[in-house]
C-alpha cells in the first residue's frame, strides 16, 4: 500500500484526484490539500511515502514546500506536478531533491504511474521534461573530461531510458526485460554511479557522456 499526501489548490482537480485515488487499489490518500503552507506539519502528520505537489499556489510554493519537507523529511519522497515546464521550475525541483517532475494531464493513470515509479526507488519524469533537463545539464554542466564509469552493454542501454524518462515498465518493455530485472540492473548502476536516486543517475549520465 502507497501512502500519499496531495497539495493542490485547484480545487476540481484535488477533488478528482481524491476520487481517483480513494478508489484505486493498492493507493492509500492520507490527505489532500489546497496549500502546503503548513507543509511539513501535514507530512509529520500523515508520514506519506509520496507526496503529490502543486508548484503555483497561494502562499509557499511548491519548490519551496519541497526544499523544507527535505529538509526535514529526507526520506519522503515529492513528486513535482504542474502544468508548468520552464527550465527554471524544473532545475529548482531537481535541485531540491524532487523524485519526479510530471506534468497534468487529464489521465489520472500518468499520475498514478509516476506515483509508483517514485516509490520503487526510481524517477519519473514526463518525456518533454526529460528532454529538458537532458538540454539544460547538456548545455551548462557537461565536463569536459568525463570520468570512466565501468558499465555493462545492458546497463547503459537500461540508463539511456532511464534519460528519456521511462517508467521501469516502459524500460521493460523497451529492453524486453521483466520489471524485477530492470530493478537489478538499476540497483547496480547506482552502485557505480555513487548515486542514490534516478535524478542523480539522469545526471551524472550527462555530465559524463555515459549515454
Amino acid at each position: 500500500m502507497i501512502s500519499i499526501v496531495i497539495f493542490e489548490d485547484n480545487k476540481v482537480l484535488r477533488q478528482s484526484l481524491t476520487l481517483y485515488f480513494n478508489n484505486t487499489e493498492g493507493i492509500y490518500l492520507a490527505g489532500a490539500y489546497e496549500d502546503a503552507n503548513e507543509a511539513v506539519a501535514k507530512i509529520r502528520k500523515h508520514r506519506p511515502d509520496v507526496v503529490l505537489m502543486d508548484i503555483q499556489m497561494p502562499g509557499l510554493s511548491g519548490i519551496e514546500a519541497l526544499s523544507r519537507i527535505k529538509a526535514t523529511f529526507p526520506d519522503t519522497k515529492v513528486l513535482i506536478h504542474t502544468i508548468f515546464e520552464d527550465d527554471h521550475r524544473i532545475f529548482s525541483a531537481v535541485c531540491g531533491g524532487a523524485s519526479g517532475y510530471v506534468l497534468k494531464s487529464p489521465d489520472p493513470d500518468d499520475v498514478l504511474q509516476a506515483i509508483q515509479d517514485v516509490y520503487q526507488g526510481g524517477a519519473h519524469m514526463s518525456p518533454a521534461i526529460a528532454l529538458k533537463v537532458m538540454q539544460m545539464f547538456q548545455s551548462q554542466f557537461v565536463q569536459s573530461q568525463p570520468t570512466y564509469v565501468e558499465l555493462t552493454g545492458r546497463e547503459r542501454e537500461v540508463l539511456a531510458c532511464m534519460v528519456k524518462g521511462m517508467s521501469y515498465k516502459m524500460i521493460a518493455h523497451s529492453c524486453n526485460l521483466s520489471v524485477h530485472t530492470v530493478h537489478y540492473h538499476i540497483k547496480h548502476i547506482y552502485e557505480k554511479l555513487h548515486v542514490n536516486s534516478a535524478p542523480e543517475a539522469v545526471v551524472k549520465a550527462i555530465e559524463q557522456k555515459l549515454v
